[in-house]
């Protein structure tokens, strides 16, 4: 999803007070988001077509410690537990932070509020690559891991790559506007060539389009083990620079007068969201809107500040996407929607609202 918009119209701040004094995290909020998130996990466990009681988690969970002498839950309702449902909803968690955090990076760094994880074309590229892998290699492994995830990787990371290399010949990377037109020139090429392969492979199409529209329904420990080393490293980059992406929010002028290449910093924080953002698509698909709906709803609530918002992101963003594949679970059971269409719904209505905000603060 890419749509271009006004930035954001802000007074001017003096550089230096952009680094100092700004609001501390609000902690009702912050404890507002980790209630949020444990009942979304508690939710995410207890829901699903085998009936598991809360008492009977809990038993699961303390089992294993030897002083509490716990009788072992039924293997069956354990192998559910700790092989489908908890794998699960750890891997909604992990994508829900990453795809909020990335959405929040990519909006200080383009200075664009409808800005979100796939804006230099990481969605088509990871479809790209996940149409190719079905399409030609449907079940086959590679280092024993199923190559479509790692396709999907790697077409987004290719995608990306082209468009930050066509931007570079353009603008330098000094215009972020023209790094974004490149980003669509990458994802525009890629959707052709996807549709190409689609319609020669007809039969793989149902597939294809499941995983575009996202999905949870293969998770299972060895997709969280996969994702979680890219997505540890991009979200400790992209923490560790919320404050130069306030003082990036001004203006790559701003940032310069305090010594701080923007350039730098730019090309940095979108590296570390993009790494981040492909490998969740490459584990669950294109999941729309997770990146535009928390990030605007953190400000709504505790302001600009993204020393602020990045932290809440993570919260809302998991606690958000474990109760999407919650109700993707369970409003059309027995079968399954796919996750994107949950958030898709929930995120359209939203988006509309922040494109009228955004025209009305431009105007």
């Amino acid at each position: 999803m890419l749509i271009l918009g006004r930035r954001f119209a802000r007074p001017a701040r003096r550089p230096a007070a952009l680094l100092q004094g700004l609001p501390y995290l609000p902690w009702v909020w912050a404890g507002a988001g980790f209630v949020a998130l444990a009942g979304a996990a508690v939710l995410g466990v207890l829901v699903g077509p085998v009936h598991i009681g809360l008492g009977t988690v809990v038993q699961s969970f303390l089992a294993p410690i030897p002083w509490l002498h716990m009788t072992a839950i039924d293997p069956g309702q354990a192998s559910i537990l700790w092989s489908l449902r908890i794998p699960r909803v750890v891997l909604g968690a992990i994508v829900g932070a990453m795809l909020a955090a990335a959405g929040a990076a990519y909006q200080g760094v383009f200075r664009n509020p409808l800005a979100d994880p796939y804006l230099l074309g990481a969605a088509a590229g990871a479809n790209l690559g996940a149409t190719l892998a079905i399409a030609f290699a449907p079940g086959s492994t590679l280092i024993g891991v199923n190559v479509v995830p790692l396709a999907g990787f790697a077409g987004a990371g290719l995608a990306v790559a082209g468009a930050y290399a066509l931007g570079q010949t353009v603008t330098g990377l000094r215009n972020t506007t023209g790094l974004i037109l490149a980003g669509v020139a990458i994802a525009a090429f890629f959707n052709a060539v996807q549709t190409y392969v689609q319609q020669a492979q007809t039969s793989n199409i149902r597939q294809v389009y499941s995983w575009i529209l996202g999905r949870l329904v293969t998770a299972g420990w060895d997709g969280v083990l996969l994702v979680l080393p890219y997505v540890v490293l991009s979200i400790a980059v992209i923490v560790l620079y919320r404050r130069l992406l306030d003082a990036l929010s001004v203006g790559d002028e701003e940032v310069t007068s305090l010594g701080i290449s923007a350039r730098r910093v730019r090309l940095i924080v979108v590296v570390a969201a993009t790494l981040g953002t492909a490998a969740v698509v490459a584990i669950a698909g294109t999941i729309a809107f997770v990146g535009i709906i928390i990030p605007h709803t953190v400000r709504l609530l505790v302001g600009r500040s993204y020393r602020v918002v990045i932290p809440l992101s993570l919260l809302f963003g998991a606690a958000f996407l474990m109760l999407a594949d919650t109700a993707a679970r369970t409003v059309a059971a027995p079968a399954e929607l796919p996750i994107g269409v949950i958030t898709a719904f929930v995120g359209a209505p939203f988006f509309i609202v922040v494109m009228r905000s955004t025209r009305a603060a431009a105007l």
